[in-house]
């Protein structure tokens, strides 16, 4: 009875959700993908899409396009996922996607196979609707934004403009939204620089410290200086630069002995009042200032980027209007996208998902009925970009 039960109950359901489960259940942790981008591919192709299929070291990549005339609209997303954590701590097991009382469980839900299963059905929908439309739409997939982001998007974009093949509009699937679905689209996102720092100081007995030298001694006064820096206000467009440690490592684990160095991770995701060049010498200078013996290594993980009033924001405005009734609102914050990577090339850049409370959470979860929703936004947006 149980096993009808759910052939049922999902028999019911939307394309959109159905797909949404099928990608869940391939358990595509980063860097893997399981097969996800193949199964999207093959149904592309029935609706007038060529596969790109671009591998680079151990990531899947796929570039999926229908037309060759300008504009190109391109739906930009992932098919990895973060690790599940304890699995024992799931209401409902990660990887079996299961819908229970008009919610969809699973890793990945919000973050984000639902919003592709979202903009695969919109497509399905526009191109049965309007097989002539203007233009060309895409798709660019990848399998390793939850890690590095080192061989796939980047990669992708760095092969597009090779061949000269522009993006004019973008939409990533990021979950964006807070309270209800498209309430907030993100037109831009901070940047983001990281710092691995090592202070070197000398090993010693904790009871001789005038042979030793602490490296937690030497680091404290300047991290406290660092910790009560405002570095801007931001501005209307960018809240404030943050400064945040990640983790923090030394010492042996005995407590007699006085440590030979200590390792800091820290993060800023800063705006467009600063620039990563002058964080990186305000710190050194501040490292400096305290006398401070220490290595540093830097990696710039993103600039900041902004989308500006055009055809894209005003088109995804006007289709969140149309589908939902209300107005969306326009924000920068939250985390880094692979929008840093494509805003670079002039592309018109936003980010639009279903709500975020959940992801990297256990019990990830989405509300089919949102997924619906956004499926239609999608849909409308097309209609806005390449038939209005």
């Amino acid at each position: 009875m149980k096993l009808t039960f759910r052939r049922v109950m999902q028999n019911s359901l939307s394309e959109t959700a159905r797909l949404a489960i099928a990608l869940i259940q391939r358990d595509s942790v980063t860097p893997a993908d399981k097969g996800c981008q193949t199964m999207l591919a093959e149904r592309l192709a029935n609706n007038g899409f060529t596969a790109e299929q671009l591998r680079f070291a151990d990531v899947d990549n796929l570039w999926c396009r229908r037309g060759s005339d300008g504009p190109l609209f391109v739906f930009a997303g992932h098919t990895d996922v973060v690790p599940t954590g304890p699995l024992d701590k799931w209401t409902h097991a990660p990887f079996t996607a299961t819908v229970d009382n008009g919610i969809l469980f699973g890793r990945g839900a919000a973050d984000m196979k639902g919003s592709i299963a979202a903009m695969v059905t919109a497509c399905e929908r526009f191109i049965a609707a309007y097989p002539q439309h203007k233009g060309s739409i895409a798709f660019l997939l990848t399998s390793d934004e939850e890690g590095p982001a080192t061989n796939g998007t980047v990669k992708v974009i760095e092969t597009l403009q090779a061949r000269q093949e522009k993006i004019d509009w973008c939409v990533v699937g990021e979950p964006t939204s807070t309270e209800r679905v498209a309430d907030v689209v993100k037109n831009g996102r901070r940047g983001s620089l990281n710092g691995h720092l090592t202070v070197i100081g000398k090993q010693g007995h904790i009871a001789y410290p005038h042979l030793a030298n602490n490296p937690i001694h030497q680091l404290a006064p300047a991290l406290a200086e660092l910790c009560a820096i405002e570095w801007d206000q931001g501005n209307q467009d960018f809240p404030p630069t943050s400064f945040q440690v990640s983790n923090l490592t030394s010492g042996t684990g005995a407590t007699n002995i006085i440590p030979g160095t200590v390792e800091m991770l820290f993060n800023f995701r800063y705006s467009t009042e600063v620039t990563h060049d002058t964080l990186q010498q305000q710190v050194e200078a501040i490292l400096d200032k305290h006398h401070v013996e220490y290595q540093l290594n830097w990696t710039l993980s993103g600039k900041p980027f902004r989308t500006a009033s055009g055809k894209l924001l005003e088109s995804v405005q006007a289709a969140i209007k149309q589908v939902t009734g209300y107005e969306t609102t326009l924000s920068t914050s939250g985390g880094t996208s692979d929008g840093r990577f494509i805003a670079p090339t002039g592309a018109q850049v936003i980010e639009l998902g279903p709500l975020n409370a959940t992801i990297h959470q256990i019990d990830e979860q989405v509300a089919v009925a949102d997924l619906d929703t956004l499926s239609l936004i999608y849909q409308q947006l097309l209609i806005e970009l390449l038939v209005n």
